[in-house]
């Protein structure tokens, strides 16, 4: 019996070790310690000690290297948008798709409903023999598109225009194509520079980016925000679920979930505080031409597997259980 206890007694030491054993978080914002991703993170590991885990947390202005070390293993989780994250998990990665999510409503919905314990085993995936967990996803809100030149306030208008994209989202590109723009391969931490200094003519951005990113430089006098989300942006926070106690993915989940209203009600701040001499409005017609487009990338992203059909097929759902007279409620494809 005493060895019993003894072996017991061992046993529940290694998992108390474990389960208290430091663990790093690379947090990709480009404001570092001061942004406000990197405040948000400071919050979770706060409540991540409740869960039995001691979170380092490291900030890291540029992304790929986020992401690089967290494929090395110098990181045990990582915060990054969820255009690079869409390589470990594609349902959570194609909540930011093309028009999929037109509000940020319909976004609360979509976050809540992909990290409901129902989808656990989706938050799983193994790559290259690794695997990898979605331990939470936070909105950044909607991304509209800002010009330099407010008559660029259609989509013939915008043929021919040069527009910053994220080279390594393939989504970019294709709607970039497809209103006839000339796409300038950009990155995260250099596209608003490019828009502000002229490189580029157009880009989409959330409002969370236009204080810090000094957006009103490149907009100056002259330029627009057009009033009409061409997708949710999010942040995915993706971990090696062996370096952290066990259940704590899901706990994870639930806390993001818990926070989506407070999220939202940020956003709808920032949102609200880009003046209004910037916002403009398109007509109905384009704005039918733009859905209709983002739809035909949509399905085309969907076919080529950027995009998860489980989730096309949620989004639409959700899209058309606030709008029901939207032309797409009636076309099967998604």
């Amino acid at each position: 019996m005493k060895k019993i206890a003894l072996a017991a007694a061992t046993i529940l030491g290694l998992s108390t070790t474990a389960a208290n054993a430091a663990i790093n978080v690379c947090v990709f914002d480009l404001l570092g310690k001061s942004g406000e991703s990197f405040q948000m993170a400071q919050e979770w590991a706060l409540a991540a000690k409740g869960w039995g885990a001691d979170v380092t947390l490291i900030p890291k202005q540029d992304e790929a290297v986020a992401d690089n070390d967290f494929k090395a293993g110098k990181c045990d989780g990582v915060f990054m948008t969820a255009m690079r994250a869409r390589q470990y998990n594609k349902f959570v990665g194609s909540i930011d798709s093309l028009g999929g999510v037109p509000s940020n409503a319909i976004a609360q919905k979509a976050i809540t409903f992909a990290l409901d314990a129902r989808n656990a085993s989706k938050m799983v995936s193994n790559l290259g023999g690794k695997k990898y967990e979605v331990a939470g996803v936070a909105p950044l809100g909607s991304a509209f598109i800002f010009v330099r030149d407010k008559n660029i306030n259609s989509i013939e208008k915008a043929a021919g225009k040069k527009f910053a994209v994220l080279g390594y989202d393939q989504a970019q590109k294709v709607i970039v194509q497809r209103v006839g723009a000339q796409a300038v391969i950009s990155d995260i931490s250099n596209f608003a520079a490019k828009f502000n200094n002229g490189q580029v003519d157009m880009i989409g951005a959330p409002a969370y980016a236009y204080k810090p990113l000094e957006l009103n430089k490149g907009l100056g006098s002259n330029g627009a925000v057009f009033n009409f989300p061409v997708m949710q942006i999010t942040a995915d926070f993706l971990i090696r679920p062996e370096k952290f106690p066990a259940g704590f993915g899901q706990k994870s989940r639930d806390y993001f979930v818990k926070n989506l209203p407070k999220s939202f009600a940020m956003i709808n701040r920032l949102e609200a505080s880009i003046p209004a001499k910037y916002k403009v409005n398109l007509t109905a017609d384009d704005k039918l031409k733009y859905q209709k487009m983002m739809r035909d990338g949509r399905l085309e992203l969907t076919k080529m597997g950027v995009y998860d059909p489980s989730m096309m097929s949620v989004l639409k759902k959700a899209r058309c259980s606030v709008d029901k007279a939207n032309f797409e409620c009636s076309l099967a494809g998604e």
